[in-house]
């Protein structure tokens, strides 16, 4: 398993430039907000968590669709389907290798671009205490809708697809969570804890539904 883990970073950072996209399109749509909205630092400081949180949602979608596909590529898919250890187990070290490799880099790109939207440093702490406990719940999503559509040809168009609409709840917490770290009626823990529960639910749900998808698309 820790072979895997490796092997399965290296690969999520090689592969369509890994985390160095994953940041680079980040920092590219939080920049692009304040061209849009003007130069008003109050109003950024204000929509700061939500766009630093939507910037994040985005760029966890890119490399989803490569979670199995370059398995699938080199064969090395039809042996992890074929081996010993439970199926479940191997996605679940995949998707950690993935987040290791494109969801962290996010987490730690978060502060500069908080700095980026005049964000408090309580609210940018509050930002990436959430991007760090909501961002595995995106990846384990995502490995389904990788699982689902690692056959089928363009199927990264898919997995956005599938992964957006089940994506939401996570948002909405995440940006929650954020915003109530900086207004004094809005207690933090409620959403934040939410965000944790349903980032534990997908940690449970998704490895086993990859696995299903794998299966059957063996089969």
């Amino acid at each position: 398993m820790t072979a895997l883990l490796l092997r399965d970073l290296k690969l999520s950072i090689r592969s369509g430039g890994g985390a160095l996209i994953g940041v680079l399109f980040f920092m590219t749509v939080v920049a692009v907000i304040p061209f849009g909205v003007g130069p008003d630092l109050n109003l950024l400081s204000r929509i700061g968590p939500a766009i630093v949180w939507i910037g994040a949602l985005l760029s966890a979608l890119l490399g989803l669709d490569r979670m199995f596909q370059t398995d699938r590529e080199d064969g090395s898919l039809d042996l992890l389907l074929m081996q010993e250890h439970p199926l479940v187990l191997t996605v679940l070290i995949k998707c950690l290798a993935h987040w290791l490799g494109n969801g962290l880099p996010l987490v730690i790109a978060s502060p500069l671009l908080g700095l980026f939207m005049n964000m408090s440093e309580v609210a940018i702490g509050a930002t990436m205490l959430t991007l760090l406990v909501g961002t595995p719940a995106l990846t384990f999503i995502g490995a389904v809708g990788a699982a689902v559509a690692v056959a089928l040809p363009r199927g990264g168009l898919l997995v956005s697809i599938l992964v957006l609409p089940l994506a939401i709840p996570v948002l909405i917490f995440g940006v929650s969570a954020s915003y109530a770290a900086v207004e004094d009626p809005a207690p933090f823990m409620p959403p934040f804890l939410i965000l944790v529960a349903i980032t534990m639910f997908f940690a449970v749900i998704g490895p086993i539904g990859a696995a299903l998808a794998l299966r059957n698309t063996a089969d």
